[in-house]
């Protein structure tokens, strides 16, 4: 059975950061979870070359620097998390790296950043650091805000869900993940599996409507067989078109406030994000929890 019982916040200092810790806050006040805010010292001195390269500045300095993160961290939203089990910690080195280490040895269960941009352009961004850790983390990353307006901390609320699945290995932990997720929130949830066009070329090959009715019906069938299998009432939506766009647009159609999508298959301890999790995450109009 799926829990969120510990959450981790990187810390940058940043609005959109902020916003990203408000929504942290906000589960982590329904969820009863723990909640620890996690800010990556990057040295000024690091570079990519061989150490004589650079100058190591002085003990006292590094200290001074530390000492200030650590002000800086204590005072972060210190009276919007008042009320909340809250725990700061300062770490150094290469950020993404250091986040999901800490996720995995501290035993994290949500991971929530922010995306890079938003405005016109959103849609081709997504932060290197956020890829990182969405490629590496051995937990389900929440990623968001990536609105230009995010809702206040009073205002952050799941009142429906939406779950893509592409009938891939990770379809039932994705299903059961999101099934928790929504009951915690008294939520409905809706998901949405995206098939080719009706009419598409793949080798060569054009496939005409009936195999796209049949496709339908075999997934609706593999997936009503899963949501069975696990007691999950949701809708169930077949749709058509490229599956970050679809689900775009779903989302929108059902007004929901949070997607949760599969990132692929674990492999050596890590995830791979696949193509079509990445646009997804570009491309939503509300948050999105990658498992």
């Amino acid at each position: 059975m799926p829990a969120v019982s510990h959450i981790l916040a990187p810390v940058v200092f940043s609005a959109r950061c902020q916003d990203a810790v408000r929504y942290a806050a906000a589960l982590a006040c329904r969820l009863d979870s723990d909640l620890t805010l996690l800010h990556v010292f990057v040295p000024m001195f690091a570079a990519y070359a061989a150490p004589e390269g650079y100058a190591t500045p002085p003990q006292l300095e590094l200290d001074s620097c530390a000492h200030r993160l650590h002000a800086q961290l204590d005072e972060f939203l210190v009276g919007e998390l008042r009320g909340l089990r809250v725990r700061r910690e300062i770490s150094d080195g290469d950020p993404a790296q250091a986040i999901a280490e800490f996720a995995r040895a501290e035993g994290c269960s949500l991971i929530a950043m922010p995306t890079h941009g938003y405005g016109p352009f959103r849609r081709f961004l997504l932060g290197s650091v956020t890829a990182k850790v969405l490629h590496d983390a051995c937990c389900p990353v929440f990623t968001g805000p990536h609105m230009e307006h995010p809702p206040a901390k009073d205002g952050i609320a799941f009142r429906r869900v939406l779950c893509a699945v592409d009938l891939g290995p990770q379809t039932r932990g994705v299903l059961e993940w999101a099934g928790w997720f929504a009951a915690q929130f008294a939520a409905p949830l809706t998901v949405v599996h995206a098939l080719p066009q009706a009419v598409a070329r793949a080798g060569g090959i054009y496939f005409d409507p009936q195999w796209r009715s049949d496709l339908a019906s075999d997934a609706r069938c593999r997936i009503t067989a899963i949501q069975q299998d696990l007691q999950l009432e949701a809708e169930l939506r077949i749709v058509t078109g490229d599956p970050p766009a679809a689900v775009r647009e779903a989302a929108e159609e059902a007004h929901a406030d949070l997607v949760v999508v599969g990132r692929g298959h674990a492999r050596h301890g890590l995830a791979r994000l696949r193509a079509n999790a990445y646009a997804i995450l570009r491309e939503s109009p509300c948050p999105v929890v990658a498992i």
